[in-house]
This record gives C-alpha cells, sequence and structure tokens, in this order.
C-alpha cells in the first residue's frame, strides 16, 4: 500500500519519539533518565483539579462550541489585557486541543503552496513539519552561539523576498532558552507591517523566565502591528497542565474565523471539562508558577554549571523555558568509536548516551541546529545529578 506524499515528506516528532523509546526501556525495567520530554514534573495545582472533578459532576461531558466556550474565552480576553497589554474582543481568540493545533491551524490559514516562513534556528521540532504540510516553504535564519542565539531584525530583513508571507517566533525559546531583545521584536514588527507579513508569536514559556529578562508581546505595539500579529499560549506549561490539552490563538478576526473553519473538519472542540479546568488556571489563584518557576531556577543553574564541568560541553545560561542548550562539537570532533562506527552527529550521540548510560537526550538536529543537545531540565534535581553523573562518567 503506497503512502501519501505527504506523510512521506514530513519527519517524525524526535523528541516524541525519545521519549517513548526512554518509556520503553523503563518498562524492560532499565533505570532511564530522561531529559528529553518538555513538560513539567509537578502535579496540576489543586484548585484547577478540582475545577475539572465539578465539570464531571455537573454533566459538562458534551460537544461545546468548535472553537472553544465563551468563558474560556472571556478568561483569555482577560488575561492577554492584564498580562500583556493587548485588548481582544472574544470574536479574536480560538481554543484549541493544545498550542500546537493552534499552529497547525494558523499555518494552514495563512500559506498557500510555494508561500515562504521565516523560521529563526534553533527551533522547536514541529515548526518545520507543519509549515512543510501546508505546502510551504521553511526559510530558515540562523542564530548563533556567541550572539546568544539573540534574533536580529536585520536577518530577517534580508530573507524577506516576495513570496514571504509568515514569520514564527518562539520567546521564550525552545530548545536554546533565548529570550528576544525587545528592541529587536519591534523592528521586526515594523518589518511586518511595511512588507505586509504575518507573525506568529509562540509564547507558551512566557511565565518561566529568570534573572533580568522580560517577556514582551509583540501585539501590544499597537493596532497597526498588532494586524499582523497571532499570539498563540496555552496552560500546558505554566500550569503543568500538559496532558490536559488546551492552547489558544489570538489575533485577526478574519484568521480566527479561518482556523476555526479547519478546527470545525478536523478535531470540533477542545475537551470540555479541561476547558472548564483552564478557567480556573486563567482567574483563579496564581501562586503556584511562582513556586514551579523558583524550582526551575535552582535546577537551571545547577545544570549549566554542571555541564560546564563536563570536558567536550559548553553551555550559556537560558534566560527562560526549561531546557539546557550545550555544544557538543568539541565531543563530536573526538571521534569516539561505538559499536564499529565513529560518533559524528547529535544524534550519535545521544543514541551512544542512551544505550549505553540510560540517559534520554535530544539531538541538536531535530531543531534544525546540528552540533548540540537539548537536555529538559523539568525533572527532578536528583535526577539531573544522577543523569549528568552517568554522562561523564559514559564519556570519560
Amino acid at each position: 500500500m503506497a503512502l501519501s506524499d505527504l506523510v512521506k515528506n514530513i519527519n517524525p516528532s524526535q523528541t516524541l519519539a525519545i521519549t517513548a523509546q526512554a518509556l520503553k526501556m523503563k518498562q524492560e525495567g532499565k533505570k532511564v533518565i530522561s531529559f528529553g520530554a518538555g513538560e513539567p514534573d509537578f502535579d496540576t495545582p489543586e484548585n484547577i483539579r478540582e475545577e475539572a472533578i465539578s465539570a464531571i459532576k455537573d454533566g459538562f461531558s458534551h460537544y461545546t462550541t468548535s472553537s472553544g466556550i465563551i468563558e474560556l474565552k472571556k478568561a483569555i480576553v482577560e488575561k492577554l489585557k492584564k498580562d500583556n497589554k493587548i485588548d481582544y474582543k472574544t470574536s479574536e481568540i480560538i481554543v484549541s486541543t493544545g498550542a500546537k493545533q493552534c499552529l497547525f491551524n494558523t499555518i494552514l490559514t495563512i500559506c498557500n503552496p510555494g508561500d515562504e516562513v521565516l523560521l529563526p534556528t534553533p527551533c522547536w521540532v514541529s515548526y518545520t513539519e507543519q509549515i512543510k504540510m501546508a505546502k510551504a516553504v521553511p526559510v530558515f535564519v540562523p542564530t548563533y552561539y556567541k550572539e546568544g542565539f539573540k534574533l536580529k531584525a536585520i536577518q530577517i530583513e534580508e530573507k524577506i523576498t516576495p513570496k514571504t508571507k509568515l514569520i514564527i517566533l518562539n520567546s521564550p525559546n525552545n530548545p536554546t532558552g533565548a529570550v528576544y531583545d525587545e528592541n529587536e521584536l519591534k523592528k521586526i514588527a515594523q518589518l511586518c507591517v511595511k512588507h505586509d507579513i504575518y507573525c506568529i508569536c509562540d509564547e507558551i514559556y512566557e511565565k518561566l523566565i529568570y534573572d533580568n529578562a522580560k517577556h514582551f508581546s509583540m501585539a501590544s505595539l499597537g493596532d497597526e502591528i498588532k494586524e499582523k500579529m497571532i499570539t498563540i499560549n496555552g496552560v500546558s506549561k505554566s500550569y503543568a497542565m500538559t496532558g490536559w490539552r488546551i492552547g489558544y490563538a489570538a489575533g485577526p478576526e478574519d484568521i480566527i474565523k479561518g482556523m476555526s473553519k479547519i478546527q470545525g473538519h478536523s478535531t470540533s472542540n477542545p475537551n470540555s471539562i479541561a476547558q472548564k479546568a483552564s478557567v480556573e488556571a486563567l482567574i483563579g489563584k496564581q501562586d503556584t508558577i511562582e513556586k514551579m518557576r523558583k524550582a526551575f531556577d535552582k535546577r537551571r543553574k545547577y545544570i549549566v554549571s554542571r555541564l560546564n564541568e563536563i570536558k567536550g560541553f559548553s553551555c550559556l545560561v537560558p534566560s527562560g523555558a526549561f531546557y539546557a542548550f550545550p555544544d557538543i562539537s568539541n565531543i563530536l570532533a573526538r571521534g569516539i568509536q561505538y559499536q564499529d562506527r565513529v560518533i559524528k552527529t547529535s544524534f550519535d550521540l545521544s543514541d551512544f548516551i542512551l544505550k549505553e548510560a540510560e540517559v534520554a537526550v535530544v539531538p541538536g538536529i531535530a531543531f534544525e541546529a546540528e552540533g548540540y543537545l537539548r537536555l529538559s531540565y523539568a525533572t527532578s534535581l536528583e535526577d539531573i545529578k544522577e543523569g549528568l553523573n552517568r554522562i561523564e562518567k559514559l564519556l570519560k
């Protein structure tokens, strides 16, 4: 049976594949430590869980409006105004099955086959494949270790062509942890208006910021710029609700309507019970966010310091999210022999570490960045210490 060209031309998610492999090894009785999954290791806060239980008891288990319940849309509008200084109407909001679906809906709504999408790298694994599924063309805009993986507007401007339709920006960034500079984002916003280009602003990690870094929403810069911005967020990272699958997007009403059309023919409404719980997440008490952020901060400082003590690793201190992204080019240059082959790539090294040290890490190539590894510190400090000890022992 022949598979479609669409399926043949996209790559599976390496983060999900590595997480699945780590789980399989654990089921086989192996003591695997995983730095792979991008999800908080904390329980969903109790007030949110109680709201979900109440929804079940009240029988709130039927179809809702495809684009989300009005109570949640109002909570999102309130959140965006309070936290991000952006004014939206409920008709400019869509709720989806995770921020990932919001992204996919947006790309399908905006892009025609052959349109170019500017994508700063390193980048999250699904951006590239979603662009390809829309039959658009990803145009990579590299950022660099020596510059802290910070994007500059001039880099975007150099890549703009008559075919450029969309830019995707993710700040705080997965996998680098970089938080983009406010002045540069203002310049990029002006480019979007000047060249009639849309911009997806993926802000899923906005609450997880450290040191003196500040999150900045481009859509807050004024009405003209706001018309070119689609702001995407969700409850997964900030409220430890990854499995609840609730994300949302805010943008021009015609684009949101287009996204709702697509969603109506793909998944229909997001989970009704999860939507009710998400209302409580956004308007209820927020103290658990800071507790998690402080725990991540402690782990962040440890993992970066420890990685830089291991010969061959060089790691910047991330300003946001919960990932360390060390340069491993010096390790690859050593030419380590493994199973009758030489380790030459980040995939080779991650495979070596998983099979021999039983530690799961994600290769940089998954993020369009060969020569790096991504390690999530959204796991216990004890596991971080043990995992890094195993890696160091193996590489010695």
